[in-house]
């Protein structure tokens, strides 16, 4: 059956029966940054997000601090006492963003259709490219070359005819390799992995899981679909299609490349000692308001719901949101929202460890104003426009919300997070039905 070569736009009858799907994944980004401003750091134990004594979580760690146990997510101090002769760096967020485009115009000028789904991975519709680059192993270790040549950065890729299977893939190909699963081994393939290995499962599915005798991929072909539906919903009906290696429910039914836009943008901030300040932990929160709001205006979107994120001294967590009457992107009405909710669900006195502000509804057209509102409005997006290139050249702390000056803290980089910018601050493209414990990561 001939099929339309997307490289040449002609229809070709040689082309790939199968879809090609390529997933490309830097190795150990943040730290191989690093890397390349101080080649000293080279096969050291490096961990990337703060000082060991600190708290907060590893964001990034090179392959021989991953020998000693340490992994992305994992507490700062944890991996100090697992390691502690490691260098632990606080990170450089415009370096990562500077290369992150770096390896975007490469990917977009190699493949016809690319979705980055974070700073450092990306997914590639490759489907009838085949008299361009020849077959998909091959095409493959050309990007991989290329990438290599032009920014001296490592990258894994897997290749499948779906974004799952090519997801698993680049994780079986790491470090620095390639993977390739033919068409009609999917299945056979993933059984044998452990079901984390599938995209979403967490660490409380895998424990659901468990309890029902599903410790491999392959188990959940044992379970009868109406028992996983009972259980999970229908993230439980999706994870019978995936252990086929089909791309089942959620952003993963989506074309690669037709919802490139996020979800949501974020910001959240692990205090260094839990505090019951309510000046300080205000402050900290329009801090965030402001670096949420300059988020969605770089990226010319308005949110029309304000979440806020609270965790106490003892891990609890809440979150709560309040829908605005018009979709924003202005500093001071994202403050005013989260401040309202703070006010409302803080109890005075108690003790506060993590503190977050979530902007989503995104949409790129404003909401309707009236008249007097919108002369107001557009006087203060001229003042932040101003402020915005201001930042821009002399640094983020140079113009300030007047209630954020108490509020400084020194931004953490998290690699793990889905987005396109580094640091706390994140846009995310969580699939609808993420598993529960995969909703907001932590920080």
């Amino acid at each position: 059956m001939a099929e339309r070569d997307l490289a040449t736009g002609t229809m070709n009858s040689g082309a790939e029966r199968h879809r090609v799907v390529f997933h490309m994944d830097m190795d150990a980004f943040f730290v191989s940054v690093e890397e390349l401003y101080d080649p000293s750091l080279k096969g050291k134990p490096v961990v990337v997000g703060g000082k060991g004594h600190e708290r907060g979580v590893v964001s990034a760690a090179s392959y021989a601090a991953r020998q000693f146990g340490i992994h992305s997510a994992m507490p700062l101090r944890t991996a100090y006492q697992k390691c502690p002769q490691a260098i632990f760096l606080d990170g450089h967020r415009d370096r990562y963003s500077e290369h992150s485009r770096k390896v975007r115009a490469i990917l977009e000028e190699f493949a016809p259709v690319v979705e980055m789904a974070s700073i450092d991975e990306a997914y590639l519709e490759m489907t009838g490219t085949r008299r361009l680059y020849g077959p998909p192993l091959a095409a493959a270790h050309q990007l991989h070359e290329r990438i290599r040549r032009q920014t001296r950065l490592n990258c894994s890729i897997g290749i499948g005819t779906s974004r799952l299977v090519a997801k698993v893939c680049s994780d079986l190909a790491k470090p620095n390799g390639l993977f390739e699963v033919l068409p009609g081994m999917e299945a056979a393939v993933l059984a044998p992995l452990p079901v984390g290995k599938i995209p979403g499962v967490g660490r409380v599915m895998q424990r659901d899981l468990a309890e029902m005798g599903v410790r491999r991929v392959g188990d959940l072909n044992l379970v009868d679909e109406q028992v996983l539906l009972r259980r999970f919903g229908k993230w439980g009906l999706a994870l019978a299609g995936k252990a086929q290696g089909k791309d089942a429910g959620g952003w993963f039914d989506e074309e690669i490349g037709a919802d490139d836009d996020p979800k949501s943008v974020s910001h959240e901030h692990t205090f260094s000692e839990d505090t019951a300040d309510a000046a300080t932990l205000e402050a900290v929160l329009a801090r965030m308001a402001e670096m949420v709001g300059r988020r969605l205006r770089d990226l010319g979107l308005h949110a029309r719901t304000v979440q806020l994120k609270l965790r106490d001294q003892n891990f609890r967590t809440v979150t709560r949101a309040r829908t605005v009457e018009q979709r924003t992107n202005l500093d001071a009405e994202i403050f005013q929202e989260a401040r309202a909710l703070f006010r409302q669900h803080w109890k005075r006195g108690s003790l506060v460890r993590l503190i977050g502000v979530q902007a989503s509804g995104l949409d790129t057209r404003e909401g309707q104003l009236g008249l007097l509102d919108g002369d107001r409005h557009q006087r203060l997006q001229q003042a932040l426009q101003a402020a915005d290139k201001l930042r821009a050249r002399f640094g983020e702390d140079s113009v300030s919300l007047a209630a954020s000056m108490r509020g400084r803290f020194r931004e953490r980089v998290h690699e793990t997070m889905p987005q396109q910018e580094p640091g706390e601050s994140s846009h995310s493209k969580t699939p609808d039905n993420a598993a529960p414990d995969q909703v907001w990561p932590d920080s």
